[in-house]
């Protein structure tokens, strides 16, 4: 039965190999349990059923993935787009989450609709590659900031803005610790090197002081229990900004950012794992890419049903094809292993800052590594490239980087005399983020 459905003879793999991928593939990226909830909890969304939707939703969405392509590319809460949801929509704009929820599936409807229309090629073209990477690396350097800043690394300084923290405080060098942790299991090829270091910072600071009398790691009553509700968050999201015109407004550039992040990432990341598997065909194209683009667009809708940010494919998933990994198969298997990790939800809760942020680091350095293959020798190039990878983590917002990247290529298309070189719908693009920001929307507050 697995056979006729994976196709693992035509794929020349076994079924042995396949599980042994798909817990490889989970343990590169089983990470997520623990830092999407931390992240997103600080809107105010219960933690608890964070952790059981981000489970809940990266499962459902790998096995939609598996059964329509048939692909071993797993997904879950994208990294860098929960910093988005959390701090530029919530905690920046002052958006509900319950709204942010609605933005989601909002964005997930355009998704589809591009999807499956082809549009989403044009929407993707009429972004300068280089631009592409620059988001990638800005949106590194933002994840990796606010790693640090999670860890206490880095503080608020009143005169130079930033500064460092207390490196001798329990929290903040059981942090770095887990940053050096990290990066050497990381650099010697350790499978699931990022929650093997989660694993042991956590231990680790049972035994640290956290400076208020009580320990970093506070260990939970029981280690299992039965998953916590989803029910907190579970359908919880509105549509109130599209009925009032100036938080429409607020909105369209935010949604537009979501859209953007949305389709690169999945683009990015479908190109790298599938050209490791050996998908890719020599003309760059991708056999059922469309079912791949459109099994994306039906997670993002059902991670706004849920109660979380938006579900993308994850580029951990190269870690299961690289242990030989070829089928759905693989990423079926990643799936059960989400679902069965919920039962140890006291765990996942008791993993405390200090142990998340390395993570984040690690993660972001991963993303920055793009930035070679942007062309800094250009101006022309790296002028729009850099302003938009210093951008995203100063303003604390993606949205905000992207749309001074833009605006940037667009003014030296024009001051250059070679309007043509970006396209009518990349001027569009570059306008909506004009007017949201000098505020000169017609219906702006």
């Amino acid at each position: 039965m697995l056979n006729r459905i994976f196709k693992l003879q035509e794929n020349r793999t076994t079924v042995g190999r396949e599980l042994q991928a798909g817990l490889t593939t989970f343990a590169a990226m089983a990470y997520i349990l623990a830092v999407n909830p931390d992240i997103l909890s600080a809107t105010g969304m219960d933690k608890g059923a964070l952790v059981t939707v981000t489970a809940m939703t990266a499962a459902i969405a790998t096995v939609i993935m598996a059964l329509m392509t048939n692909y071993p590319i797993a997904l879950a809460p994208g990294m860098g787009i929960n910093a988005f949801f959390t701090f530029t929509i919530v905690l920046g704009a002052g958006v509900p989450w319950s709204e942010a929820l609605g933005m989601v599936f909002v964005n997930g409807i355009v998704f589809f609709v591009l999807s499956v229309t082809g549009v989403r090629e044009k929407i993707i073209a009429a972004i300068p590659h280089s631009l592409k990477l620059a988001v990638t690396c800005g949106i590194g350097l933002f994840i990796a900031f606010i790693g640090l800043k999670n860890g206490g690394v880095i503080v608020a300084n009143p005169a130079t803005y930033v500064s460092h923290g207390d490196f001798s405080s329990g929290p903040v060098a059981l942090c770095l610790g887990g940053i050096v942790l990290t990066a050497i299991l990381v650099a010697r090829r350790v499978p699931g090197a990022i929650v093997i270091a989660i694993g042991v910072t956590t231990l680790l600071g049972v035994f640290i002081p956290s400076g208020s009398g009580a320990h970093v790691t506070q260990l939970p009553s029981s280690f299992v229990s039965l998953p916590a509700s989803p029910e907190p968050l579970l359908f919880k999201l509105t549509f109130g900004f599209l009925t009032n015109s100036t938080a429409f407004f607020v909105a369209l550039p935010l949604i537009l950012t979501l859209l953007l992040v949305d389709m690169f990432d999945n683009i990015g990341t479908l190109i790298g794992v599938t050209k490791r598997a050996g998908f890719l065909q020599p003309d760059g194209t991708l056999p059922k890419a469309g079912r791949a683009l459109v099994a994306d667009s039906t997670a993002t809708l059902l991670s706004a049903l849920c109660g979380t940010s938006t579900v993308v494919s994850y580029i951990e998933s190269a870690s299961g094809v690289e242990a030989g990994g070829r089928t759905g198969l693989t990423t079926v298997t990643t799936a059960a292993l989400m679902l069965g990790a919920l039962f140890f939800t006291p765990l996942i809760l008791a993993v405390p800052a200090a142990a998340t942020a390395p993570a984040l680091v690690i993660v972001g350095v991963f993303m920055m590594q793009s930035v070679i293959e942007i062309d800094m020798k250009d101006f022309t190039v790296a002028a729009p490239a850099v302003i938009t990878i210093l951008a995203i983590p100063l303003t604390f917002s993606i949205a905000e980087g992207i749309g001074m990247g833009l605006i940037c290529a667009v003014l030296l298309a024009i001051g250059l005399g070679r309007p043509k070189s970006l396209t009518p719908l990349a001027y569009a693009i570059a306008a909506i983020f004009f007017l949201e920001f000098f505020k000169i929307w017609p219906f702006h507050g």
